[in-house]
């Protein structure tokens, strides 16, 4: 018997976001295109303890407590007082960040020219009612992800 000769497809990493945020009641995923090279785009987003609670708006403070390889374990603090620690996996063009009830992740994708980038931020909960809440959960986040990645933006063309 032959084997069949099934196509093969390559996600890249903002496609896997949107895969992730599929899978996700209420997650939701924002995307721009910003005028910078990867190089520098992801070096805001990979600087998670500097750069994260300057353009996240809820986040006061982060801290990496360990790290193996592409593995991060670190501990978030908000501004209304909540306390939070994630499992981050992060790797050049991937960031998923895990905690007890939050899930956020980054993604970016080099431009064919080299001079721009795609960037894509995903937010979302999971909660025991999440199901029943998707609905609003989404509709929040769709609200919030932009805001978030126009911060992002900013912060990128800011960095010297």
């Amino acid at each position: 018997m032959t084997e069949p000769n099934w196509p093969a497809g390559e996600l890249d990493p903002i496609r896997w976001l949107h895969v992730l945020a599929a899978a996700v009641p209420g997650a939701a995923v924002a995307e721009t295109t910003i005028d910078a090279p990867f190089a520098r785009v992801w070096a805001v987003a990979a600087d998670l303890e500097n750069e994260l609670p300057a353009y996240l708006p809820d986040v006061r403070s982060l801290r990496v407590t360990r790290a193996d390889g592409e593995r991060l374990e670190a501990r978030a603090r908000g501004y209304a007082g909540l306390r939070a620690r994630f499992d981050i996996v992060l790797r050049p063009g991937w960031c998923v960040m895990r905690s007890r009830f939050l899930l956020g992740g980054m993604a970016a994708v080099a431009d064919p020219a080299g001079d721009r980038t795609r960037f894509a931020f995903l937010t979302g909960v999971h909660i025991p009612a999440q199901r029943a809440a998707a609905p609003a959960l989404r509709r929040l986040g769709r609200w919030a992800a932009p805001r978030v990645v126009s911060s992002f933006t900013d912060r990128v063309h800011r960095r010297p």
